[in-house]
């Protein structure tokens, strides 16, 4: 068997995330916005071909209504790439993202590719959760496999009893991501990494019996929230139990958003002349009890450790998806993560969550933060709906 390649990122961009269903991109195609980051990413890296792009794949959580009929390809023909240049769309719910970018590494790993587009991109305001038609197999209801059944905050809430997680700790986590996002806001660190978009809004103007069409561009998340205070956080109520601890406000925001970056082969790299802004190192997801489907990064970060030949205390930045501070904290604790390396910038509950989008955007966050600060190593991980855990590592070049 031959030897391994090297898969190199030499672009990793992303759009600004929107909350939904109501917030800026409300109107704005999930294809849309991954058209505008594959031309952007493919902007960062002006000596490559285009035509030397074998494939694109694209992560969606829920790819249907807009974002179906697979996006991936649709997306890749609007963006102005050459016909010859592929499309897959891959689900693995929240772990959608990642998993492209997996696959996209393993391609030029094992040698059947040189050049490929790893993606994510959702809307949450134009495709609900679920979908428009969810079809669930009636023998989830049976007692061996209730579990796949619950809501994602009732698999939070089962995370918070069995690993103690308190309400307090959930909110003072929550506090804490918008503060570290609002402070990376004010000081830039979003930028290098960031997308701008172009918002067309039409607009039905009676006195004239025209449409009035504005533009206008947006440069930075939405969700993060200045007014944000504990007190204010304490007062809200549970969603998904009666007794339970897990609000709102400690929850990550339904969102719209796309990232994505383009990863070469070693071959490219000399060819074209390109500089590498990180490597992939590994990547591993790991399956848990449905019912407790938060705590699944603490199964993927070690085996992505694992293979990547790596210790805990080798990684300098850890993007941890925040899709509940239940499980968050759950998996800091439980893995003894140093709490000062995990979403230095904040995470979902102030930035939001584009499900399959997230893990794309992540990468594109810790890959750029990597080179701002000098650092070696960092991870994107994240638990995924149904009882999975998903962890990849990248190294800075």
């Amino acid at each position: 068997m031959s030897q391994l390649q090297q898969a190199y990122i030499v672009a990793a961009t992303r759009s600004p995330i929107g909350k939904a269903p109501r917030g800026m991109f409300r109107y704005t195609r999930p294809d849309d916005l991954l058209v505008s980051v594959l031309q952007s990413a493919l902007a960062q890296v002006p000596g490559l071909d285009p035509a030397l792009i074998e494939d694109a794949i694209v992560g969606c959580s829920f790819p249907e209504g807009a974002q179906g009929l697979n996006m991936a390809r649709n997306a890749v023909l609007l963006a102005g790439l050459p016909n010859t240049v592929g499309g897959v769309t891959v689900n693995r719910y929240c772990a959608s993202g990642i998993t492209a970018i997996a696959m996209a590494a393993d391609r030029i790993r094992v040698g059947q590719a040189d050049v490929m587009i790893a993606a994510g991109a959702e809307s949450m305001s134009m495709v609900p959760m679920m979908g428009f038609h969810p079809s669930v197999n009636p023998r989830v209801f049976e007692d061996e496999h209730v579990g796949m059944a619950y809501g994602m905050g009732l698999t939070a809430e089962k995370v918070a009893n069995q690993w103690k997680v308190s309400r307090e700790a959930q909110d003072q986590f929550a506090l804490a991501s918008h503060q570290k996002a609002l402070a990376a806001q004010q000081a830039g660190e979003f930028d290098a990494e960031m997308t701008a978009i172009d918002i067309v809004q039409r607009t039905p103007n009676t006195a004239t019996g025209q449409v009035d069409i504005t533009h206008r561009t947006v440069r930075q998340d939405e969700g993060a929230r200045a007014d944000t205070t504990l007190a204010a956080l304490e007062k809200l109520r549970p969603v998904f139990a009666a007794k339970g601890s897990v609000t709102a406000g400690n929850s990550s925001q339904m969102s719209d958003g796309a990232g994505a970056v383009i990863l070469v082969s070693e071959r490219i790299l000399k060819q074209c002349n390109l500089v590498p802004l990180a490597r992939f190192v590994s990547f591993s997801v790991r399956g848990v009890p449905p019912e407790i489907m938060g705590i699944g990064p603490k199964e993927a970060i070690p085996a992505a450790l694992k293979a990547g030949g790596l210790t805990l205390d080798q990684i300098d930045w850890f993007e941890l998806n925040e899709a509940f501070a239940a499980q968050a904290i759950a998996v800091i604790q439980d893995l003894g993560l140093d709490p000062a390396k995990v979403n230095p910038m904040g995470g979902a509950i102030a930035l939001g969550h584009p499900l399959g989008a997230t893990g794309a955007i992540r990468a594109a966050t810790v890959i750029h933060a990597m080179q701002r600060q000098k650092l070696k190593y960092g991870m994107v991980t994240m638990c995924v709906g149904t009882g999975m855990g998903a962890a990849g590592i990248f190294e800075r070049m």
